[in-house]
């Protein structure tokens, strides 16, 4: 398993499509700020729109274009004058997915909104690394195969959201789970500088061990065995790591370990030693009292839902996109 593909089993994503807007121009939607571990987006299936953004500026989205709130930030999208919008109604529908529309004469634009969820109590670093705002373009490049999949993604939900087909709303459900991680492919693919978690992924000298300490949680990943991983110096790897993400091999050990750890307990039946033990802790204690400094709770009352304070994850350093 690539290392991209293994923290997308480590963090894992819901995807949900809750919304088609059609709206002539001009028209309005204000999102209000989402709940903890809820990410939305907005898919332009057609025509445009505006952004508004938290600096007062405004961004341009063109047919083709995604735009993803990882912190959940409320935001406005527009199109003409806001103060001129028409009312937007709700159309009755046979699927789970709801139609709205306006009266606008203007021109029309069509857009699929939709929202991710996280692991609820698992603090997600994947999601933590990304800026405030996330635009991604169709550059109407074919040879950019992470935008040609992500294309035909966002026109199988397009075709099963126009009419009600056996089966659309499980499929639409599936592919939108789906979006997600070509979202992040195609983001990688454009953005020439990231940072936290993405800054390691995309630092090649870095990537031994990150994917080795995914792959095997339990191995002791001394600085020195992680040095010899990647066929350099303990200070030039601590260095590499400084500079690609603010952060220390030892602390995205550290989370990558506890976000497993949140996961296995919420998952299963498996007792916590052996929880431990899967992630590197040869004593329960040891493992318990890491635990509880991590997550303010201990395995145990975490299991149970009991989460009284949310975990530090490698914070992004990027602003808006």
């Amino acid at each position: 398993m690539d290392t991209l593909s293994r923290l997308l089993s480590l963090y894992p994503m819901r995807g949900s499509l809750d919304v088609r807007c059609h709206f002539g121009a001009p028209w309005i939607i204000d999102h209000p700020a989402a709940a903890p571990d809820i990410m939305p987006y907005h898919l332009i299936l057609t025509g445009t729109a505006w952004l508004d953004t938290a600096d007062d500026s405004a961004i341009a989205l063109n047919a083709g274009d995604v735009v993803l709130f990882p912190s959940g930030r409320a935001h406005r999208l527009y199109t003409g004058a806001p103060a001129d919008a028409s009312a937007v109604r709700l159309m009755p529908s046979m699927s789970s997915l709801a139609h709205r529309f306006n009266n606008g004469e203007g021109p029309v634009t069509d857009i699929l909104c939709g929202e991710f969820t996280s692991l609820p109590g698992v603090p997600n670093a994947m999601v933590a690394s990304l800026p405030e705002t996330v635009v991604i373009r169709d550059s109407g490049d074919d040879e950019a195969n992470s935008i040609a999949d992500l294309r035909t993604l966002i026109d199988m939900l397009r075709k099963e959201t126009e009419n009600v087909r056996p089966g659309a709303d499980i499929v639409v459900s599936q592919l939108a789970s789906v979006l997600f991680a070509l979202l992040i492919r195609a983001w990688l693919e454009q953005t020439p500088t990231v940072s936290g978690l993405y800054a390691v992924l995309a630092e090649r000298r870095l990537q031994p061990a990150l994917h080795g300490m995914l792959a095997a949680p339990e191995k002791n990943w001394s600085l020195d065995n992680m040095a010899r991983q990647c066929n350099m110096s303990r200070a030039t790897l601590a260095r590499l790591f400084q500079q690609a993400s603010g952060t220390t091999p030892a602390a995205l050990l550290l989370q990558t370990r506890m976000a497993q750890a949140g996961a296995m307990l919420k998952r299963g039946n498996i007792s916590v030693a052996a929880v431990g033990e899967a992630v590197g802790y040869q004593s329960e204690a040891a493992f318990n009292r890491v635990f509880k400094r991590h997550f303010g709770v201990g395995p145990g009352k975490y299991r149970q839902g009991n989460l009284d304070s949310p975990a530090e994850v490698i914070p992004s350093r990027a602003g808006n996109t």
